[in-house]
């Protein structure tokens, strides 16, 4: 028996990327949508299902992997809506229902980067794995973690990204939070980069200066989560780490910082098998939307 068709978006302050899929090798047909207006965004993502499902068959469920803060409570009375984001005209907005009646199908809606570790769990890099956490290191900074196979959630989604640390003697710049200035995404995300150097990640040479301070700043957040919940592996996907040379410098950096403190199997030897990029790549959250669904139509 196939795998069901999924209506799923992968929703980003930037863009969305929707999709009709039932797995990694059965993408159907996918869309990239400007995050405008809520009320234009969502039009243009009720759209393009409409027109996929008249091509290629109507979706079993629906998936939404997003942005945040967001509900993703699903007794809660606000489920499916974007909280305190500080992305303009996004507060407070029913992301979900919208989508969902128009749809009319069963939904599940998650953090995006709680969406790409159920992903890398199913079909990628910590499939086998009970205990695995994610790392986005984009435009803002996403965590996930999975214990005994379950995404946590606490009272609302895991905030990773605005975890405390230590500032590097090297580093002056102030941070770029709006909420906290020099948390983790206010000092390592692709934004504070490219505020703190005047040019994106991708135009930094691999020799600047950056890549140490970014090194230290990664390296102090897997030590924060190795000290809290262990995983057997962290995966860090993102932009910003679509520059390779930036995993064996984390590696070496986390074993700096762990100081032969910690005796975990996977913490043994140079780390490759510990900290690794996404196996699925920039389709993660997609796919982990996919996975997320399934258990909805089993």
């Amino acid at each position: 028996m196939s795998a069901p068709l999924i209506a799923t978006i992968e929703a980003g302050g930037t863009k969305m990327v929707a999709a009709l899929t039932s797995g990694p090798a059965d993408i159907r047909v996918r869309e990239r949508i400007a995050t405008t207006t809520p009320s234009e965004t969502i039009e243009a993502l009720i759209s393009f299902f409409k027109g996929a499902a008249a091509e290629h068959g109507a979706p079993a469920a629906l998936a939404i992997g997003t942005f945040g803060p967001a509900d993703i409570d699903p007794a809660s009375a606000t489920y499916g809506h974007i909280t305190s984001t500080p992305k303009p005209g996004w507060a407070d907005i029913d992301f979900l229902g919208p989508i969902k009646e128009a749809l009319g199908v069963p939904a599940i809606f998650e953090t995006d980067v709680n969406a790409a570790l159920f992903g890398e769990a199913r079909w990628g890099a910590a499939a086998g794995l009970k205990n695995a956490a994610y790392f986005t290191i984009g435009t803002g900074i996403g965590g996930a973690v999975m214990i005994g196979g379950q995404l946590i959630h606490g009272m609302g989604h895991s905030e990773m990204g605005h975890m405390r640390i230590s500032r590097h003697p090297e580093d002056s710049f102030a941070g770029s939070c709006s909420f906290h200035g020099d948390c983790l995404e206010g000092l390592a995300s692709g934004s504070a980069i490219e505020a703190r150097w005047g040019k994106p990640a991708e135009k930094l040479p691999a020799d600047h200066l950056a890549w140490k301070i970014e090194t230290d700043y990664l390296a102090q957040a897997c030590l924060n989560l190795l000290t809290i919940a262990p995983p057997e592996r962290i995966i860090l996907g993102g932009g910003v780490m679509h520059q390779a040379h930036l995993f064996p410098m984390i590696r070496a950096r986390l074993k700096e910082h762990l100081n032969g403190y910690l005796s975990h199997a996977p913490l043994k030897g140079n780390l490759s098998d510990f900290i690794v990029p996404p196996f699925l790549g920039d389709n993660a959250g997609l796919l982990g939307c996919v996975a997320l669904a399934h258990t909805l139509t089993r």
